[in-house]
């Protein structure tokens, strides 16, 4: 049981995790107000309001600054790490979203055809953020973290 002790005691993962978790859920529910229809996908999947992927490396993050100070090698650590998920998020993934998109309409307009056989497989549209989506996701992060290291 120590191993599992040592892991839940843990506060910058944990402040991480919760992150992650609380940014998929706050996500889903946002999606069911806007489309109507609970689309179980958006509790696991990448994209969306918020960013779930800055929650997590910030609350991961904020965490390190909180436990080990920000002159720390785990704070730095986190904190480039953070940089770089965020501006992926909001760079290469979005664009692959973007072309994405591009490709499903070409393809519903025109099916391909692979060695004779129709491809219906459409392409994953929701896998960047907008810069709004990462910021929320980077603020929910932080106060998630700073509220979780009250308690630890």
């Amino acid at each position: 049981m120590k191993y599992w002790d040592d892991i839940l005691g843990n506060q910058v993962l944990m402040s991480a995790v919760t992150g992650w978790m609380v940014a998929q859920v706050l996500k889903t529910l946002i999606d069911l107000a806007l489309n109507r229809n609970f689309n179980p996908e958006r509790l696991v999947g990448s994209g969306g309001m918020p960013s779930s992927h800055s929650s997590t490396v910030c609350a991961l993050t904020t965490a390190a600054s909180y436990r080990y100070g920000p002159g720390s090698f785990e704070f730095a650590v986190c904190f480039v790490l953070s940089m770089i998920v965020m501006y992926d998020a909001m760079g290469v993934r979005r664009e692959t979203g973007r072309q994405a998109k591009l490709l499903n309409s070409i393809l519903l307009e025109n099916p391909l055809k692979l060695k004779g056989e129709l491809i219906q497989e459409t392409l994953k549209e929701y896998v960047g953020h907008t810069p709004l989506q990462v910021a929320a996701g980077a603020l929910l992060g932080i106060l998630l973290a700073l509220f979780m290291a009250q308690y630890y």
